[in-house]
């Protein structure tokens, strides 16, 4: 394909050579957008879920045992539990 410099109008051929790549790119993009839809959304939670895992194999071992220990005593009609700094949940 020759190139199109300056003033130089396109040829008939360079036109439709144009046209041809630019319909191709179109199709392409179309391709593209329609099979890879991701939402906002979608990519929030790929980007959290891994935060959220981290943070809960950290703090959810020491949060269950809390708790069970507080509904234990409570059962078993113990003294209250009078919660610790370290109990917090952050």
């Amino acid at each position: 394909m020759g190139q199109v410099t300056g003033m130089q109008k396109p040829s008939v051929e360079q036109h439709r050579q144009l046209n041809a790549v630019h319909s191709a790119w179109d199709t392409l993009a179309q391709s593209v957008l329609v099979e890879n839809v991701r939402t906002l959304q979608d990519l929030v939670q790929e980007m959290l879920r891994p935060m959220l895992k981290s943070w809960l194999d950290d703090n959810l071992p020491t949060l269950v045992e809390r708790l069970v220990r507080v509904e234990i005593e409570r059962v078993a009609g113990s003294k209250p539990h009078q919660p610790e700094q370290s109990d917090s949940l952050f």
